[in-house]
C-alpha cells in the first residue's frame, strides 16, 4: 500500500513559470514542506526528475525503504514527482530514491531544495520549515554606490576554533566573537565564503551540494538566521559567496540526478569544468534557470542578506575558459562567448534588483568583458560591482619589488586609473592571494621586518585612497605571517606583538577615514572623484593624488612615498589656499611606524606647483602615506 497521498502545492501557473525559466520562488513549492492535510500533519514533497520511471521517498521514518512511499508523477509533462507523506515531521532525515526510465539505474539523491542537511560526511536531507524562526530584519547598513563599502572576507570554519574538543564554533559563538571584532575594526560588510552545504572541507565551500541549506557544521538554519540578524542589528551588512558556475559530482548531489543530465549541460565541452573536475550548469535549460534564480532570491528573502558575490563569472562567460583548441565549440555566431550563460546572468541580476532594489550583486570576473556592471537595459550584465583583478595583480607585482627598483615601474602602480571608472570596482585582497605558495600579504613585502610592515601599511593605505570598494581577507588585517590554512584558525597570538597590532590599528583608522571622509566614497565610481596631482615623480617613487567629494571643502590631498627615503621638504600643489592638516599618517608609532614627521599642519603658499595656483611644503615619511584636508 502506497502511503504517499496525491497532493500538490503547484498550480498550473507555477508549472508554466517553471518550464519557462521564470519561477523565482521555487523553494516555496519544490522540496519538503511541513503542512496539515485532511487534519493530518505531515510533509509535502516535490522533486524535479524528468527522466525517472519511479521516485520513492526514503528516510529514517520508513527505515530507508521506499517500497510504500512512492511519489506521484504529474500528468502535465513537467517532470515533477510529488505527494503528501503523513506523520513525517520536521527533523526527519530523507532522500529521494530515483529509478531511471531508460536504464532502470537506481540512485539515492539528497533533495536539491533541502533547507537543512546532515553534517558531512553524512549526506541526508533534513525536513525543515524555512519559515521557522525570526523573520529577516530590514537592511541596516547603507548599501548604495555613494556609501562606503569595506568588506571583511571570512572563511567561517578557520577564522577561530573552539578551545574544547569541537572542530567548529557554533553560529552563536561565532557571532559573539566576530561582531564586536568587526565593529571595532570598522568594516561595513562581512562576506562569508560559501556557507551553503558542501561535502569537502578543502574545497572551502566552493563545491556546493546543498544550495538552500547553510552548512550544519556550525548549527541549524535558524541559528544562521539568528547570526545574520545579530550582524545586521550591529549595523554591518552581510554578503554571501554564491557559486552558480559549477557543482561537484558527489553521488548524492545534482550530477546525473535522475540518471540523466538534469542540472548539468549534456555536452562535456560545456558541462564539465577541467580546472575543478566539476559539472557546469545547463544555463539554457529553463528549469535550471528557475532553480538558480530562486536560490539567489532565497538568501535575500529568507535570510535577509544584503548582497551576493558571484563566484567564477569569467568561467561562465566563455566557452573556451581553461580549454585548449579542440576542447570547445564556438557559439552560433562563431564566437567564444557562452550566450546562454550571459542571458542567465542578465535575467538573474534583473530579478534580484527588481525584488530587492537595495541589494548588491558582485561579480568575481577577471577578464576585460565589457559592461559587467552596466545595467541590462543598457546592454550590460547588470551586476552592481566587479572585482578589480587587474588592479590587484599590478599592485602586488609592484609592491614585491625592492623599493630601489620601483622608479622603473611607476606605470604599474598608476595604470589602473586608465580604466578605474569603466566598471563599479571592488579592490580585492582575497583568500586567493594568500594560498598555494603565494605567501601571506606580509611576507610578499620586501625588506627587513620594519620595511615589510611599513610596506604593508603603505599597500593598505593605497587601497583605501584608490577609487573603488575595499575587500580584505581575514588575517590580513593584522599582518598574519603564515599563509592561510583552512584546517587551522588564524594566528591570533600575533596580535600580542607591536607590529601586528600596528597593522590592526592601521586598518581600523583607514576604515574610519574611509567612512568619515566623503571624498573617499561619495563619488567613488565617477571620474570627477579623482585627479592626479603628480604621477610622474619616478625618481622619488612618490605619487600625489587629489580625491574629491561633491563639496570642494571635502577635498583630500594624498601623498604616497614608495621608498624608505624620507623627505623633509616636499612641495605639493593643492586646490585651495589655507591651512592643510593631516587626517592620516601611516608612519605613526601606534601603527608601528617611525614617527618621522613632527608637523601636522601646513599653510599654503602662493607658489604654483603641479598645475595648481598654490602649494604646500610637507614632510613625507619613509614608505609612508599622509592624507591632508583643508582646515
Amino acid at each position: 500500500m502506497n502511503k504517499i497521498e496525491p497532493y500538490s502545492l503547484l498550480t498550473d501557473f507555477d508549472i508554466a513559470l517553471f518550464k519557462s525559466g521564470n519561477h523565482y520562488k521555487l523553494y516555496e513549492k519544490l522540496g519538503a514542506h511541513p503542512i496539515t492535510y485532511n487534519g493530518v500533519e505531515g510533509v509535502y514533497f516535490a522533486v524535479f526528475a524528468p527522466a525517472a520511471n519511479k521516485v520513492c521517498l526514503i528516510g529514517d521514518f520508513n527505515y530507508w525503504s521506499g517500497a510504500e512511499y512512492q511519489l506521484h508523477v504529474r500528468f502535465d509533462e513537467s517532470g515533477i514527482w510529488e505527494g503528501f507523506a503523513p506523520n513525517v515531521k520536521v527533523g526527519d532525515l530523507y532522500k529521494f530514491q530515483i529509478t531511471n526510465s531508460d536504464t532502470l539505474e537506481v540512485v539515492e539523491k539528497a533533495d536539491p531544495y533541502a533547507f537543512y542537511c546532515e553534517m558531512p560526511p553524512r549526506t541526508g536531507s533534513i525536513v525543515w520549515d524555512y519559515r521557522h524562526g525570526r523573520a529577516p530584519i530590514p537592511l541596516t547598513v547603507k548599501n548604495t554606490h555613494s556609501d562606503p563599502m569595506s568588506i571583511y572576507e571570512i572563511h567561517v570554519p578557520s577564522w577561530k576554533r573552539p578551545w574544547d574538543h569541537r572542530e567548529y564554533l557554533s553560529y552563536k559563538e561565532l557571532g559573539e566573537h566576530l561582531i564586536p571584532y568587526i565593529q571595532d575594526l570598522g568594516f561595513t560588510h562581512i562576506e562569508f565564503m560559501p556557507i551553503m552545504e558542501y561535502p569537502y572541507d578543502p574545497s572551502w565551500g566552493y563545491q556546493v551540494t546543498g544550495y538552500f541549506a547553510p552548512t550544519s557544521r556550525l548549527g541549524s538554519p535558524t541559528d544562521f538566521i539568528d547570526l545574520i540578524q545579530e550582524i545586521k542589528k550591529a549595523g554591518i551588512g552581510v554578503i554571501l559567496d554564491w557559486v552558480p558556475s559549477h557543482f561537484p559530482e558527489d553521488a548524492h548531489g545534482l550530477g546525473r540526478f535522475d540518471g540523466s543530465h538534469v542540472y548539468e549541460h549534456p555536452d562535456l565541452k560545456r558541462g564539465f569544468h577541467p580546472d575543478w573536475k566539476s559539472l557546469i550548469f545547463n544555463y539554457g535549460r529553463p528549469e535550471v534557470k528557475s532553480f538558480l534564480i530562486s536560490n539567489a532570491l532565497f538568501w535575500f528573502e529568507v535570510y535577509g542578506v544584503d548582497g551576493l558575490r558571484v563566484d567564477a563569472v569569467a568561467s561562465m562567460l566563455y566557452l573556451d575558459y581553461s580549454r585548449e583548441e579542440g576542447e570547445w565549440d564556438p557559439n552560433e555566431f562563431g564566437g567564444n562567448e557562452n550566450l546562454e550563460a550571459i542571458q542567465f546572468l542578465k535575467e538573474l541580476n534583473k530579478a534580484v534588483y527588481k525584488h530587492f532594489p537595495n541589494a548588491q550583486m558582485i561579480a568575481e570576473e577577471s577578464t576585460s568583458f565589457s559592461g559587467v556592471t552596466k545595467p541590462v537595459h543598457h546592454g550590460g550584465l547588470g551586476f552592481g560591482y566587479k572585482w578589480m583583478m587587474g588592479w590587484m595583480n599590478d599592485t602586488l607585482n609592484y609592491f614585491k619589488k625592492d623599493p630601489i627598483h620601483r622608479k622603473f615601474h611607476q606605470e604599474d602602480i598608476t595604470f589602473s586609473l586608465v580604466y578605474a571608472f569603466t566598471e563599479n570596482f571592488v579592490l580585492p585582497f582575497s583568500h586567493d592571494e594568500v594560498v598555494h605558495g603565494k605567501g601571506s600579504m606580509l611576507t610578499r613585502m620586501p625588506g627587513d621586518d620594519w620595511q615589510m610592515f611599513a610596506n604593508l601599511r603603505l599597500l593598505y593605505a593605497y587601497m583605501y585612497v584608490h577609487p573603488g570598494a575595499k575587500l580584505l581577507f581575514m588575517g590580513c588585517e593584522f599582518g598574519m605571517r603564515a599563509e592561510w590554512d583552512h584546517s587551522k584558525q588564524l594566528s591570533w597570538e600575533e596580535l600580542g606583538f607591536e607590529y601586528h597590532q600596528g597593522i590592526y590599528n592601521t586598518i581600523k583608522k583607514l576604515n574610519a577615514v574611509y567612512r568619515e571622509e566623503a571624498a573617499l566614497h561619495e563619488n567613488n565610481y565617477n571620474y570627477d572623484s579623482f585627479e592626479w596631482i603628480e604621477h610622474s615623480d619616478n625618481e622619488n617613487s612618490i605619487l600625489s593624488i587629489l580625491r574629491k567629494g561633491n563639496d570642494p571643502t571635502s577635498d583630500l590631498v594624498v601623498v604616497l612615498n614608495f621608498t624608505p627615503t624620507a623627505h623633509t621638504e616636499y612641495r605639493v600643489g593643492v586646490p585651495h589656499e589655507g591651512t592643510w592638516e593631516v587626517v592620516f599618517n601611516s608612519d605613526l608609532g601606534e601603527y608601528g611606524g617611525s614617527d618621522y614627521c613632527k608637523k601636522y599642519s601646513y599653510s599654503s603658499e602662493e607658489k604654483p606647483w603641479n598645475g595648481k595656483k598654490t602649494s604646500i611644503i610637507v614632510e613625507i615619511p619613509p614608505l609612508g602615506v599622509r592624507i591632508f584636508k583643508k582646515k
